[in-house]
């Protein structure tokens, strides 16, 4: 089992920074398991849509609408991935969730949420 906590989501003006954060915690076994973890989000009335994942071997994908502008990171000693968002806009207003998907056994497990939002 994994649990997984957010932090650093907030009130920002447009073209700002923000930086999330998400804590893995759980058995050594899920943990250091090939994994991917990544952050996905949430706007009143739509669906929740991916952002950015990252694997346990490094690899990144980013939505198209996102691309030059956020980073996502992850330090595998604090089992904790990290979404650094720049230039953000009042489209990128929602509740962000952070995701970790077990490749070895195919689950997904996902945080509370984090609302972010930009505006003026």
């Amino acid at each position: 089992q994994v649990q997984l906590v957010e932090s650093g989501g907030g009130l920002v003006q447009p073209g700002g920074s923000l930086r999330l954060s998400c804590a893995a915690s759980g058995s050594i076994f899920s943990i250091s398991s090939p994994n991917a973890m990544g952050w996905y989000r949430q706007a009143p009335g739509k669906q929740r849509d991916l952002v950015a994942t990252i694997t346990s071997g490094g690899s990144t994908n980013y939505a198209d609408s996102v691309k030059g502008r956020f980073t996502i990171s992850r330090d595998g000693a604090k089992n904790t991935v990290y979404l650094q968002m720049n230039s953000l806009k009042p489209e990128d207003t929602a509740v962000y969730y952070c995701n970790y998907h077990n490749t070895w056994n195919s689950r997904d497990y996902w945080g509370q949420g984090t609302q972010v939002t930009v505006s003026s």
